[in-house]
C-alpha cells in the first residue's frame, strides 16, 4: 500500500508546474552542477524530551559516522567540503540531493572519519563504509512522502553499500526508552525522531530530535593546560569555550595519546555531559573526540 501511494505521488508530481523531469526521481528544485563549494543548509536536531507526541514521529537509530550530503554531482560534508569517494561508490546516484551518514559500523567512528577525510580514496577502506540515507533535502513533500521516495531511490541505486535508514513507530515513552536501551547495549549511539508531517527546512527544529543516554555538544579549544603527576610534560586538560561563551576545563576522557598530541588550539571538540550547573557550565563533562566539521 505504501509503495502504491509513493507511485501515485510521483505521477502527480509530473503535473506540478516547475517539475518537468521525474527520471531518476529528480524532484524538487534543480541543483546546478557548477555550484561552488559551500555549506549546505541542513536540518539540525533538537533534544528529545518526555511528553513529545510520539505518534507524530518516525524513529530510527542514530548512526555515529560522518554526515554526508550528495549534491547531485559530488559528495560533501556538512561544511560543504568535497568528500573524495571512489567513483564506484557514488555510481548511479541520483541528480537530486541525498542526505545520509557515512558509517563504518557501531563503534567505528574513527574509521569513518579518517576514510571520509582522505584526499586520495583508499578502495579497501571505502569498502568498509556504508551510506545510510535518511532524507531528500530538495524534495517538496512531507517526511512521510520523502521517506517513500527515498526508499524507491535507494532501490534504484541498487548498491549494497547504500541503505535507506530503517524507520519505525513507537506508541509511548516506555517503548521508546526500551528501544534506546537495546540499541545502546548493542553498541549504538542513540535514536533519532523525525516528524512525519514536516517539510524539510534548514536550521535546528523540533521536526528532528535526538535521544541518547547522555547529552553531547561542541566547544572550541582555547588553551592546553599542563598536567601534573603522571601527566607531567603532557596536557592535563583542555580549556574550552562553548558557542555561548561558557569556558571550562575538559580533562576527563582524554587518553594518553590525546594528552601527548592534543587537539590544536582553535579546533573544535565534542564532549559529553549530564545537565548543567546554575551558571550554565556542563556537569560531568567528558572529552569524546575532535570535531573537524565545526
Amino acid at each position: 500500500m505504501q509503495r502504491r501511494t509513493c507511485l501515485n505521488w510521483l505521477a502527480a508530481a509530473a503535473t506540478v508546474p516547475g517539475i518537468t523531469d521525474i527520471s531518476g526521481l529528480g524532484l524538487g528544485h534543480a541543483w546546478a552542477a557548477d555550484t561552488p563549494p559551500h555549506a549546505p543548509a541542513l536540518l539540525l536536531a533538537q533534544v528529545y524530551r518526555r511528553g513529545t507526541p510520539l505518534a507524530d514521529y518516525w524513529v530510527s537509530e542514530k548512526y555515529d559516522g560522518v554526515r554526508g550530503y550528495w549534491d547531485g554531482q559530488r559528495l560533501r560534508t556538512r561544511r560543504g567540503e568535497v568528500v573524495h569517494a571512489p567513483d564506484w561508490f557514488t555510481a548511479g546516484w541520483p541528480e537530486m540531493p541525498l542526505e545520509g551518514e557515512l558509517w563504518a559500523g557501531r563503534g567505528q567512528f574513527a574509521l569513518a572519519q579518517s576514510t571520509a577525510r582522505t584526499q586520495r580514496p583508499d578502495d579497501q577502506a571505502w569498502r568498509k563504509l556504508q551510506f545510510m540515507a535518511f532524507d531528500l533535502p530538495s524534495h517538496s513533500g512531507t517526511f512521510d512522502e520523502r521517506l517513500c521516495v527515498l526508499r524507491t531511490t535507494v532501490e534504484q541505486i541498487n548498491h549494497a553499500w547504500v541503505q535507506a535508514v530503517s524507520q519505525q513507530r513507537v506508541s509511548n515513552h516506555e517503548e521508546l526508552h526500551g528501544l534506546l536501551q537495546r540499541v545502546v547495549s548493542e553498541g549504538g549511539e542513540g535514536l533519532m525522531l523525525h516528524r512525519g508531517s514536516s517539510l524539510y527546512q534548514s536550521g535546528r527544529s523540533d521536526d528532528l530530535l535526538k535521544f541518547k543516554t547522555h547529552d553531547d555538544a561542541e566547544a572550541r579549544v582555547i588553551a592546553h593546560l599542563p598536567g601534573t603527576g603522571k601527566y607531567a610534560g603532557k596536557v592535563g586538560a583542555l580549556l574550552v569555550e562553548t558557542p555561548s561563551g561558557q569556558r571550562f576545563k575538559l580533562g576527563t576522557g582524554l587518553k594518553d595519546s590525546d594528552r601527548a598530541n592534543p587537539p590544536p588550539v582553535g579546533s573544535w571538540v565534542t564532549y559529553r555531559f549530564r545537565g548543567a550547573h546554575n551558571g550554565g557550565v556542563p556537569r560531568f563533562a567528558s572529552y569524546v573526540r575532535p570535531h573537524p566539521d565545526m
